[in-house]
């Protein structure tokens, strides 16, 4: 069980380790590079080879501003990808977000939310839990961890304002 996670630069990091943090603590081993598209291209075509014999199931890339990584990752591979836009521009993440869905047929990229390293991870570790019966059995326990809490807080809610 193996996930790779690409940055297009040092920056981005941040908003990619808790991405990190939730893929080990469900057992997958996660190789992590920073690696541009535009600055590093042939390390990153490098890497993109070893993806195909090293046991990786998805790759979760992040970029920002003109966000070509993803895109550029899914060109090499026909292991999902999921895309992160960051923001750090003067448009917030907006210019990363269009430039990530945008592809041409084809050539598809998942797509999370601005800064979602979170949901990428969920959304891999959801991938993975097609072949991986333990992921999906924690994830369900998650699913019901999170139910339990928000029924919770609705309780408290109800109790305070009855």
């Amino acid at each position: 069980m193996r996930v790779a996670i690409i940055m297009g630069s040092a920056s981005d990091l941040p908003r990619l380790e808790p991405a990190i943090d939730i893929l080990k603590s469900y057992g997958v081993a996660v190789d992590v590079r920073c690696l541009s598209a535009h600055r590093a291209h042939a390390g990153l075509s490098a890497f993109m080879e070893e993806t195909k014999t090293n046991g990786t199931e998805v790759i979760i890339a992040g970029a920002g501003m003109a966000a070509a990584l993803p895109g550029v990752v899914a060109s090499q591979t026909v292991l999902p990808v999921i895309g992160v836009p960051i923001s750090g521009s003067t448009l917030d993440g907006m210019d990363a977000l269009l430039s990530i869905v945008q592809m041409p047929p084809g050539i598809p990229v998942a797509t999370v939310a601005i800064n979602g390293g979170k949901n990428a991870a969920y959304l891999a570790l959801q991938m993975m839990a097609l072949r991986h019966e333990e992921i999906k059995e924690k994830l369900l326990e998650h699913r019901a961890e999170m139910e339990e809490a928000a029924m919770k807080t609705n309780e408290e809610v109800i109790q305070k304002y009855q």
